[in-house]
């Protein structure tokens, strides 16, 4: 059964950083991309980053958290980590990991993570 499991959420000042992690039950070879994605109170999820197996990486539409956010992965740990820098209040939402699995297709998700951020 293929689980993904969220961590490293919590509150934090502004101007801080935070590391996500997104463990996976399997081995993340077997995903042809993994992501991160955030939903903030009364909007729709967005893409925050992503990664794909070859190790490309693309970051959602707000360019500000390109330059800040930095997504890896580890294959031999089966996790993905998600570099939070600089963190703005805006950065507030459920993060969540997903994966996808490559002879299906189909999408697998995390049960999310909150991070606040806030004096």
């Amino acid at each position: 059964q293929v689980q993904l499991v969220e961590s490293g959420g919590g509150l934090v000042q502004p101007g801080g950083s935070r590391k996500l992690s997104c463990a996976a039950s399997v081995s993340i070879l077997n995903f042809t991309v993994m992501g991160w994605y955030r939903q903030a109170p009364g909007k729709e999820r967005e893409l925050v980053a992503r990664i794909f197996g070859g190790g490309t990486t693309n970051y959602g539409t707000e360019d500000s958290v390109k330059n800040r956010f930095s997504v890896s992965t580890d294959n031999a740990k089966n996790t993905m980590w998600l570099q939070m820098n600089s963190l703005k209040s805006e950065d507030t939402a459920v993060y969540y990991c997903s994966g996808r699995w490559d002879r299906t297709g189909i999408d697998y998700w995390g049960q999310g993570t909150q991070v606040t951020v806030s004096s």
